[in-house]
C-alpha cells in the first residue's frame, strides 16, 4: 500500500510548486497534489506518453488551462518523497490518470479558476414552444459517443438525447450510447440527477466509449442504413494531435485523435473515418464534434462519407482545444449547437436569437452551427465544412412540410397541455398521436398540391387575358 506524504514534506512542495508560478499563472494555473507517494517506476498519465516516476515521489499536478478540455497544456511536478526537493517536471497533455479503473486522487490546493458545478440558476417552469416535428424522411440513427467522459460530456449527450426523442421523435432503439464504460458512470463517479432541470439522467447506455464500441455500432448500421436514411454522429469527451518529437506545443498535421476508455487510447481520424467508409450508400450524414482538435477530423470525414450530403461541425481547429463553461457542467460548443436544435436552452431557456434564419420550421445543420459559432465561448474555435450546399441543409427532422394554418391550429390544441403536464409526460403523449399527424400532414400536402396546380392555371390564364399572348 502506498504511503502517505508527511505533512512537513507536502507544505514545502505545495510551496515550491506555487513559487514556479508566473504571477499570471498564478491566477490562471490549479494545482493539485497526490496525497499517495508515487513508486519508482510507476507510470504517470496515459501510457502512450511514456511518463514514468523516476525515483519514489511526491506528485502535484498543474493545470495550465483548467476551463479547456483534454488534451491541453499541463504539467507534472515531481519531488523527493523523503526531503520535498524538486526533481523534475514532466510537459503533459493529459491528466495523470493512466488507466480509469485505476483513478489518481488529486486535492487541489491552489485552484484560481474553480468550476462551480451548481451554480444558482433560474430555471424556467416549462421551455419555450416550438411547433413539433412530425416526420422526417427515411429512418434516423444516431450515435453518441464520449470516452474518458467526464461529467459535463454526459450532460451534453444528455441533452442531445433528450432533443432525438422528445423534440425529433427518434426512436431510442436507433440511437447508440456509447459511454466510458458502458454506464452512467464518469470520471467524477456514477451520474444520478442531469443539472438541466434536476430530474433523473433518460440516457440509455448501450455500449463503451472505445474503438470498439465505436465499430461495433457502425456494424451494426451497414446491415440497417438505407438509401433514404439519416445519421446523426456526435462525439465528445476529450481528444488529442501528436506532437512533433521532442516538442510540447508542435503539432503534426493529420494526427488527430480521440481519448477512448479506459486508458486515453487514441482512435485516430483516419482510422475514424475508414470505418465510416464502410457503411452502405444513404442519404444524409450530420456530425458534431465537441473533443480537443476535432477540427482534424472534419477532411477524413468529408473524403470517406458514403452519404449523398454530409456535414461536419467542430468545437475547435486541429490544432486546438476545446473549452468548458465556467460552471463545469457544459462544454459550451456542444451545448449551443444541440440549444439550437432544440429552440431552448438546457435549463429551458430563450436562446439568443432564433436560429431558423430562412424561417422555413426546421432547423438545417449550417444554421445550427453558425448559432453556436455567434454565441461561442471566445477561447473555442469552432469550424464546419459540408460536401455540399446539401450538407448544410441537413436536418433531423423532415425535410420540408406545410407549416401554414393546420400548425397554429395544433399549437393551440397543445398548448392547453403542454402548460400543465410534465415535460416527459407531455412528449409521450404527443409521440403517440405522431403517427396520425404524419398521415395528417400527407393529406394537407396532397391537398396543397393539387390547390397549386388549380391556381398556377388560374394565374396563367389571368396574366394572359391582361397581357395576350
Amino acid at each position: 500500500m502506498p504511503e502517505k506524504i508527511s505533512k512537513r514534506v507536502l507544505q514545502r512542495v505545495q510551496s515550491h510548486a506555487f513559487e514556479r508560478l508566473s504571477f499570471a499563472q498564478r491566477e490562471s494555473t490549479n494545482l493539485y497534489y497526490n496525497p499517495l507517494i508515487l513508486e519508482k517506476g510507476a507510470p504517470i498519465g496515459p501510457a502512450f506518453q511514456k511518463i514514468v516516476a523516476p525515483r519514489s515521489s511526491v506528485l502535484v499536478f498543474a493545470d495550465d488551462e483548467p476551463r479547456a478540455n483534454f488534451g491541453h497544456p499541463c504539467r507534472y511536478l515531481l519531488y523527493d518523497d523523503k526531503t520535498g526537493a524538486f526533481l523534475e517536471e514532466a510537459p503533459s497533455r493529459f491528466p495523470p490518470l493512466s488507466d480509469a479503473r485505476q483513478p489518481v486522487t488529486l486535492a487541489a490546493f491552489h485552484e484560481p479558476l474553480r468550476l462551480i458545478e451548481n451554480p444558482n440558476l433560474y430555471h424556467p417552469v416549462k421551455p419555450v414552444w416550438r411547433c413539433p416535428v412530425v416526420s422526417a424522411v427515411g429512418t434516423r440513427y444516431a450515435i453518441l459517443f464520449s470516452g474518458m467522459s467526464n461529467k459535463r460530456h454526459l450532460n451534453d449527450m444528455e441533452f442531445l438525447y433528450r432533443t432525438l426523442v422528445d423534440i425529433y421523435a427518434f426512436d431510442p432503439d436507433n440511437i447508440y450510447v456509447l459511454n466510458y464504460d458502458n454506464s452512467l458512470h464518469t470520471q467524477e463517479g456514477l451520474q444520478v440527477t442531469w443539472p438541466g432541470d434536476n430530474t433523473a439522467y433518460r440516457i440509455q447506455v448501450t455500449g463503451s466509449g472505445n474503438r470498439a464500441g465505436f465499430e461495433a455500432a457502425i456494424d451494426d448500421l451497414k446491415l440497417r442504413l438505407q438509401r433514404d436514411d439519416t445519421l446523426l454522429i456526435h462525439c465528445n469527451n476529450h481528444g488529442g494531435c501528436d506532437l512533433v518529437p521532442g516538442t510540447d506545443d508542435q503539432f503534426i498535421a493529420g494526427t488527430a485523435y480521440l481519448c477512448t476508455y479506459p486508458s486515453w487510447g487514441n482512435y485516430y481520424n483516419a482510422d475514424f473515418a475508414d470505418k465510416l467508409a464502410e457503411l452502405p450508400q444513404f442519404k444524409n450524414l450530420i456530425v458534431m464534434l465537441e473533443q480537443c482538435h476535432a477540427g482534424g477530423f472534419n477532411a477524413s470525414i468529408l473524403a470517406h462519407s458514403t452519404a449523398a450530403a454530409t456535414s461536419v461541425a467542430s468545437a475547435a481547429t486541429e490544432f486546438k482545444s476545446s473549452y468548458v463553461t465556467a460552471d463545469g457542467n457544459w462544454d459550451p460548443f456542444a451545448r449551443d449547437w444541440i440549444a439550437a436544435q432544440t429552440g431552448h436552452t438546457p435549463f429551458g431557456g430563450t436562446l439568443s436569437y432564433d436560429p431558423d434564419t430562412n424561417h422555413d420550421g426546421e432547423i438545417q445543420a449550417e444554421e445550427a452551427y453558425l448559432y453556436a459559432n455567434a454565441v461561442k465561448d471566445p477561447d473555442d474555435t469552432p469550424n464546419y465544412h459540408e460536401s455540399s450546399a446539401a450538407g448544410g441543409e441537413i436536418s433531423l427532422g423532415q425535410e420540408y412540410v406545410t407549416w401554414g394554418w393546420w400548425c397554429k391550429r395544433l399549437y393551440y390544441e397543445l398548448d392547453k397541455y403542454r402548460l400543465h403536464l410534465p415535460g416527459p409526460e407531455y412528449y409521450t403523449r404527443l409521440n403517440k398521436i405522431r403517427p396520425e399527424l404524419q398521415k395528417l400532414t400527407v393529406e394537407i400536402d396532397r391537398a396543397s398540391a393539387q390547390l397549386q396546380k388549380d391556381m398556377a392555371a388560374r394565374i396563367s390564364a389571368l396574366v394572359k387575358e391582361g397581357f395576350g399572348r
